[in-house]
């Protein structure tokens, strides 16, 4: 990075007062691209145009370029590729040939960075690391004698993410071979006679073991056009982990649907079904959902760990002043208080971390979900049936005959089972329960929207909590960053006069991806007193917020930044879950 700013003065880009500017700033602000860009010393045009020369130069290289901080590193791949003539390619938005790949022995690919992407009549198309590495260009060309290899390059990282992919699908190489003799013996789909698993079997069985060795919370099989792809959600975020051909899609799918108890000849409807199986002497339940595509069926597991520990609401990641209000609201004698967010947003968790907080062998604690993540003891557990006629709305007129305390609902659905959860409410039993708004002042326009009466409102609502979870960032990689001026814009008025910010730089412990586990933003709306007559009088969301603010509401956008700020998340992060 020095050695590149030395040039930029050598060749009159930048001046060594700027350099001089930036050291005897305070706090002094170390000499970077980014640095020179935030602080207008220098033009972005400039800096690409002066990068792309120095890549054709070969002083250097596209993995260097991906670590220099403040880049928008595509403008200046497409800008390269255009000068050597290649193609530009984005990784994640094509589909590899794996029958291209399987013609190319991975140490081969490894040794020079190459990624195989397909092949045409007229060429075969190689992503490459170094474009201008010609002995490389050689040894690939010698592979294929019949046709000549096309050129493209592509993000270093990106073909760094799918030689390990595909490294994992060496691991599992003779195992396909397995399945594609078991296909053309048509046996695919059977258990051997001396009760020992297929090959599918056991390819199901890394599957499984890799998306719980990762954290994984759901794993995704997807049949394409040209292969059958395995995803797994973590943190939030889906990333790819097998490949195969799309030949290997039918036996697996036809195996987890044996698995699940689902129909393995219907493909034209989706199926929902379930099994358990214990790995690492741990028990875990996975919910299957099937779904016809155009290519084949989409197959998603949702992982649910029954052995997992509980989350106490002091460790859910709360900031200080979002835990005593959320505490304070539990501890309510009766009254409803509501958890919101989007599907994955940790809801549930939420709602079982407040049950623990509260639950008294004084107590009489009746929850009813859909389904059951997590056995607690202490409290009445119900799980919802709707094909006997057990729905939300069922379960609850039943529990209020059963003289409980405390309820706690997995999910408002309908206006009928608020209509119920709001009347126990007002007739003194606590209520805790999950709706779906994007923010905490939402839930009272969506509540009433539903047909409830603003005076029941008004006297049914104790909090209200809307949350997110955002990815927090790998302590093993982390260093400080330099945010871009488009960022900074939005959250200056958040923000201390020398603010610092983190992020990860990507490394073996958490995928390379920057980000390790995750941590929830939170926004708690008290009803007060003045509130609840607002409510009552059907005050305007607007009015609704004004008096919020002037009672002390922080906003989940605002506690996201506080959290990127002391360092457990970025910036980026926040405006990806929140919004202002």
């Amino acid at each position: 990075m020095v050695k590149l700013i030395e040039m930029m003065l050598d060749e009159g880009l930048v001046t060594k007062d700027a350099i001089s500017k930036l050291v005897k700033s305070r706090p002094p602000k170390k000499i970077s691209f980014a640095n020179l860009i935030a602080e207008k010393m220098i033009d972005v045009q400039v800096v690409e145009n002066f990068l792309v020369k120095k890549i054709r130069q070969g002083v250097l290289t596209l993995s260097r370029l991906e670590k220099i901080e403040g880049i928008d590193i595509v403008p200046i791949l497409r800008e390269v590729a255009k000068e050597l003539h290649v193609e530009y390619v984005d990784l994640d938005d094509m589909e590899i040939d794996m029958k291209l790949f399987a013609t190319i022995p991975y140490k081969q690919l490894i040794k020079y960075n190459v990624i195989p992407i397909e092949e045409t009549e007229l060429h075969v198309l190689i992503a490459f690391d170094d474009p201008l590495d010609m002995g490389a260009q050689d040894a690939i060309q010698r592979l294929f004698p019949k046709k000549p290899i096309k050129i493209a390059i592509a993000k270093p990282s990106q073909i760094h993410q799918h030689l390990q992919r595909l490294e994992i699908n060496e691991s599992v190489k003779g195992l396909i071979q397995d399945i594609r003799k078991d296909l053309s013996q048509e046996s695919s789909v059977d258990i051997d006679d001396d009760g020992e698993s297929s090959a599918v079997l056991k390819l199901i069985d890394i599957i499984l073991k890799s998306a719980i060795f990762i954290g994984a919370s759901d794993i995704h099989i997807e049949a394409t056009e040209k292969s059958c792809i395995v995803r797994e959600r973590v943190d939030g975020m889906l990333r790819q982990s097998f490949t195969f051909d799309k030949d290997i899609f039918n036996p697996l799918s036809s195996r987890m649907k044996l698995l699940s108890n689902l129909d393995i000849a219907e493909k034209r409807k989706p199926q929902d079904g379930r099994f358990s199986t214990t790995i690492s002497k741990r028990e875990f339940d996975f919910r299957v959902s099937t779904l016809p595509t155009i290519y084949g069926e989409s197959i998603v597991l949702r992982i649910l760990d029954k052995s997992k520990a509980m989350i106490r609401l002091e460790d859910a990641g709360m900031s200080q002043f979002c835990y005593e209000r959320f505490s304070n609201a539990i501890k309510a004698p009766y009254g409803i208080v509501l958890v919101t967010g989007p599907t994955g947003s940790g809801k549930t968790t939420t709602l079982y971390g407040a049950l623990n907080a509260i639950k008294d062998v004084k107590d009489k604690i009746i929850t009813v979900e859909d389904p059951v993540e997590y056995q607690m003891a202490g409290l009445q557990q119900v799980q919802v049936r709707p094909n006997v006629g057990l729905g939300f709305a069922d379960a609850l007129r039943s529990i209020l005959r059963q003289d409980p305390d405390k309820i706690m609902i997995g999910e408002i659905r309908d206006k009928e089972t608020l209509r119920i959860a709001i009347q126990a409410a007002l007739t003194g039993h606590l209520v805790l329960s999950t709706l779906h708004t994007n923010d905490a002042i939402s839930a009272v326009t969506r509540i009433l929207d539903m047909g409830i009466e603003e005076y029941l409102v008004s006297g049914a609502l104790v909090a209200i909590q809307a949350q997110r979870l955002v990815r927090k960032i790998c302590p093993h990689c982390k260093r400080e960053t330099v945010l871009p001026e488009r960022l900074l814009k939005d959250v200056r008025q958040y923000l201390p006069e020398h603010p610092t910010f983190y992020k990860g730089e990507g490394c073996k412990e958490c995928g390379h991806s920057g980000y390790k586990g995750r941590e929830m933003i939170s926004e708690v709306l008290v009803v007060s007193e003045v509130m609840s007559r607002m409510i009552a009088r059907n005050a305007s969301k607007e009015e609704l917020t004004q008096q919020a603010i002037e009672e002390g509401f922080i906003s989940m956008f605002e506690d996201g930044v506080h959290k990127a700020l002391e360092g457990k998340t970025t910036i980026e992060e926040i405006y990806r879950v929140a919004r202002l």
